[in-house]
């Protein structure tokens, strides 16, 4: 910890393992604008890249994960809900995918399962049995997992904040009843692999060569203990399909800290190895 904080000093739609996957609107708002603060906080980037290790420290939250893209003419939304264990950096969200445009499929939830390096789907959809989960190893996507699943992994959403390179204090504000400060800036997915934890280096490394950008623009509230209530990122990856850069929203809110979270990974055997119908 001592050597990551010296070194601090220092200086349209998506298509992934057959899972269609869109971009996020923001869970929830502030209520009002962000007010001036007669006494502003220390230095905002080094504020923001000790987020993540105030999470940790905190142990556990509920949290809701919104995605949003536009393309095409077309906005799509995927929502998610569940709780987070930040020392453990296991998470579990049941993710809820659109209707199709003409609203005649209703998918069924979807169980996301997150570990370091790794997701796991229930219901994942054709193909898989009802009883299976599939793997994917989050190192190898070209988003690392942070679009991929329709849900941007809660720890690697605040592990994104350790490449900050600019920042600004916007003010105070409420959120949920709770007073928290604003900050505005742009983080560097290099940078962030480079001081992750050892299970979200090779995630945050394959995104920063993945995505159409490294430099990730985002917004977010602290509270009093400098734990993330809410974080927003716009990530801009590049669509197979039609050739062309495309924008997400990934929105993250975090609450109820301490709140227990029961996560158990699959065994092996009930792990699907078979082929994933597209």
């Amino acid at each position: 910890m001592a050597e990551r904080q010296r070194r601090r000093t220092a200086g349209g739609t998506v298509v992934a393992a057959g899972l269609v996957v869109c971009v996020g609107l923001g869970a929830g708002g502030c209520s009002g604008g962000a007010t001036a603060d007669a006494a502003p906080p220390a230095d905002p980037v080094d504020t923001l890249h000790r987020a993540a290790d105030s999470l940790v420290a905190a142990g556990s939250s509920r949290a809701r994960t919104s995605m949003e893209m536009a393309t095409g003419g077309t906005r799509v939304t995927i929502r998610g809900e569940g709780g987070y264990d930040f020392r453990r950096q296991l998470g579990r969200l049941r993710v809820l995918l659109p209707q199709d445009p003409a609203g005649t499929v209703e998918h069924r939830p979807i169980t996301e399962l997150l570990a370091p390096g790794a997701l796991f789907m229930k219901n994942r959809g054709a193909g898989v049995p009802a009883d299976k989960w599939v793997r994917v190893d989050t190192g190898t996507l070209a988003d690392g997992n942070l679009v991929t699943g329709g849900a941007t992994d809660p720890f690697a959403a605040a592990e994104v904040l350790r490449g900050t390179r600019t920042a600004t204090y916007v003010g105070t504000t409420e959120l949920a009843g709770t007073r928290v400060r604003h900050y505005r800036g742009t983080a560097d997915l290099a940078a962030a692999a480079k001081d992750a934890s050892k299970g979200g280096t090779r995630s945050l490394a394959a995104a920063a060569k993945g995505f159409a950008t490294a430099r990730v623009p985002f917004d977010v509230y602290l509270d009093e203990q400098g734990r993330i209530r809410k974080v927003r990122h716009r990530f801009s990856f590049v669509n197979g399909q039609h050739k062309g850069t495309v924008a997400v929203a990934s929105t993250t809110l975090l609450f109820d800290f301490g709140a227990p979270v029961d996560v158990r990974l699959p065994k092996a055997a009930d792990i699907y190895a078979g082929r994933i119908a597209e």
